[in-house]
Order: structure tokens, then C-alpha cells, then sequence
């Protein structure tokens, strides 16, 4: 909230976009279990190549836009993305379970990067009706 109105945003949008999370955040669940899956493949010893990690990346932006809001959303989609590099589900699940543990951590900065993409969209809106002569 602070941002929006140090970025001279109107209190009448930005006060109803940012609670709410008017937009979809997948920016960090995406983050999340991309960087959880390539994680377990790397302990695992799996070579990523480029394509393969563009496809998780695709797949993880995707599948995070429905587990916004959703606690542990992000977590419970890492299966999915394990399943990408042959990672047994017994191994995925534990990649989860280390989830959990670190999981205030990971929700904090998770929710962080939630909130500063609200507020890009947020700010993207607005300025794009702002006069000319307004805009940064």
C-alpha cells in the first residue's frame, strides 16, 4: 500500500486491488515450484537442458494461476512438475515435505512477490490512463 501511494497511484483503485489480490498471482507460486523441482532434480543427479526447463516454467506459470489463495497450493502442484524429469511420486512428496518445514519462509517470500506483482498490474492500469503529461 505504501509503494502505491509513494508511486503517486490513485487510493481508490490501489485500496481495492491489493487486499484483495484483484489480480492472478502466479508470479510466486511459479518461483516456487520451479525452484523446487529443479532442485530435486539437481539432488537427483538429472541434467536439465534448456528446453526441459522452459517446458517447467511454462507448466509451473500455468499451473500456479489456480493455486493462488489456495495454502500450500503451490506445493501440492510440485508432483506435476517432478513428473517432468521421472521423478518418482514418493520422491516428489518429499520434496513437499520439505516444503512444509521451510514454509514460513517460503510463504513470506512467496506472498512478497504476490503483493509486488498486484501492485505492477495495479500501477500498469492505472498510468496507462494517465495523461501524457503525467507519466513518468
Amino acid at each position: 500500500m505504501k509503494l502505491c501511494r509513494d508511486l503517486g497511484l490513485n487510493p481508490e483503485a490501489y485500496s481495492v486491488s491489493i487486499p484483495l489480490g484483484s489480480t492472478i498471482n502466479m508470479a510466486g507460486a511459479a518461483v516456487t515450484i520451479n525452484t523446487l523441482t529443479l532442485a530435486a532434480a539437481n539432488t537427483l543427479g538429472i541434467q536439465v537442458d534448456f528446453g526441459t526447463a522452459l517446458v517447467l516454467s511454462i507448466v509451473a506459470a500455468i499451473s500456479a494461476c489456480g493455486a493462488s489463495g489456495v495454502a500450500g497450493g503451490s506445493l501440492l502442484l510440485i508432483p506435476v512438475a517432478c513428473s517432468l524429469f521421472g521423478i518418482p511420486n514418493d520422491l516428489a512428496m518429499q520434496v513437499v515435505s520439505v516444503g512444509f518445514v521451510i514454509g514460513v519462509i517460503q510463504d513470506s517470500c512467496e506472498t512478497a512477490l504476490n503483493s509486488s506483482t498486484d501492485v505492477l498490474f495495479t500501477a500498469v492500469a492505472e498510468t496507462s490512463t494517465w495523461p501524457k503529461e503525467k507519466r513518468y
